[in-house]
């Protein structure tokens, strides 16, 4: 049975065999196909035993920074010894002259017996005619050359020096026919298929990629062994601000930052033991009077701390594992980096041997699963943790840290109105802020515009 072969399989074929050894680069122009299509069709050929596929590797030296500016000044050891040769000096005369580089041109020059040192004088001893490393870095200069053409012992004492030599690893093909091909006979066929040919495009239904890293994040934390927990999105100003340590002339319970909700007040905030103790923190710690009417005003949840501590509160677990993930909102102007609403995640441990080292391995792992593995920790402040710790993790894209996470211990002054007895570790973040790093975008909005181009071509799995 005779084999089909592709438009772009017959002028490979016909190429090689005028000229029997090739490159891909050199097929390219003798083909007039472009970088993709020889690849396939060598990738082709190659699966039907037709083609042949050589590689090899050369090395190619070039001078780094400290080889360039050896071969434009010298070798730091070359420039000590021409110092010296009108007579001795003093160190601090050849630290002076030599700056940066006298450290490496003493050791060296001293280490192969150049030099003398009597008091605080330097004298030469003997000079060589060529230095180590010399001939290498005048024959490459500012060129590039093939690492065989090179004195490998002269090369070697410049390899083992910082900056001065670059090696670069070429990897080149080779393309020929094998026996078999030489047996074929191309002809025209009309039972070719044409592989590139456009088929319609269909959109099928899939779920927004908000929405894939919030189900991600929810089953990393379940993995992990905590539990969800879930609140409703308006909550009192008690448990939103007040029972997290929050005092009520604090910038972020004003309407420029909060969205309160108007002439709404909620009818019971709390136990009267537990407002009574809230109250007498804030008026211990804060020195203010503490207002029940301000405690009472219902806002959109500004975080889903507040659905947390609500929890802790009313359970009082000895150990635990929570976490909360849902909508927040703030009074905030909207930018590249900030919305009104957004997704939050927030989670929680208690133990009575809870401590901020179990916090921090929390969070590397969790990170870890997410795929980021340059993370570091900030020390910093939030009203309700002490110690607070900022997560900073590596934007490859960006080259340079960011912040993510928020996180600490919650203070005495939040858990003992509550009857929260145990160390409570507390961390949360913006989801918005993970999924923008999951998907390389640099402006929060894209994920609420719509665009459908965007949707579509977004793969699922990152």
């Amino acid at each position: 049975m005779s084999q089909v072969f592709h438009e772009i399989e017959k002028k490979i074929i016909l190429s090689l065999r005028d000229n029997p050894k090739q490159s891909p680069e050199t097929l390219e122009k003798s083909t007039q196909l472009s970088p993709d299509q020889i690849r396939r069709g060598i990738e082709w050929l190659r699966l039907k035993d037709l083609a042949i596929v050589t590689e090899s590797k050369s090395s190619i030296i070039r001078l780094g920074k400290n080889g360039i500016e050896s071969f434009q000044k010298g070798l730091p050891e070359r420039r000590l010894l021409n110092l010296l040769k009108t007579g001795p000096k003093k160190l601090s005369d050849l630290q002076k002259e030599l700056g940066f580089v006298f450290g490496p041109s003493m050791g060296l020059a001293r280490k192969n017996n150049w030099v003398e040192a009597s008091s605080d004088q330097i004298s030469i001893k003997n000079i060589p005619s060529e230095l180590p490393g010399e001939k290498t870095i005048k024959l490459i200069g500012e060129n590039k050359i093939s690492k065989d053409k090179i004195d490998i012992d002269d090369l070697t004492t410049l390899l083992k020096r910082p900056d001065f030599i670059i090696e670069d690893i070429i990897t080149s093909k080779e393309i020929s026919l094998s026996d078999s091909s030489k047996s074929i006979k191309l002809t025209e066929s009309s039972g070719e298929i044409d592989v590139e040919a456009k088929v319609p495009e269909t959109f099928v239904a899939r779920t927004h990629p908000l929405k894939d890293t919030i189900d991600e994040i929810r089953e990393i934390f379940v993995t992990l062994g905590f539990s969800e927990i879930l609140g409703n999105m308006t909550q009192s100003s008690f448990w939103n601000f007040d029972a997290l340590f929050t005092p009520q002339d604090h910038p972020a319970r004003e309407l420029q930052d909060t969205f309160y909700l108007d002439k709404i007040n909620a009818k019971k905030i709390g136990t009267a033991e537990q407002i009574r103790k809230v109250s007498e923190s804030h008026k211990k710690n804060w020195r203010y009077q503490w207002d029940i009417s301000e405690a009472k005003k219902m806002v959109l949840r500004t975080h889903t701390t507040c659905v947390t501590i609500k929890h802790l509160a009313e359970n009082k677990p000895d150990e635990a594992r929570f976490f909360s993930l849902g909508r927040v909102f703030r009074n905030e102007k909207v930018s590249y980096k900030h919305l009104v609403e957004f997704n939050q995640i927030e989670g929680v441990v208690v133990g009575k041997d809870a401590s901020l080292r179990n916090l921090m391995g929390i969070q590397r792992e969790f990170y870890k699963r997410i795929g980021i593995t340059k993370i570091k920790f900030w020390p910093t402040f939030f009203p309700y943790t002490e110690p607070s710790l900022q997560t900073m993790v590596y934007n490859e894209k960006l080259g340079k840290w960011i912040e993510l996470f928020g996180m600490g211990i919650f203070r005495p002054e939040v858990t003992k109105p509550l009857g929260i007895t145990k160390p409570v570790l507390a961390w949360g973040g913006g989801i918005e802020r993970i999924a923008m790093l999951k998907y390389d975008l640099d402006d929060v909005r894209e994920f609420y515009n719509n665009n459908l181009g965007w949707l579509r071509s977004t793969t699922k799995c990152q």
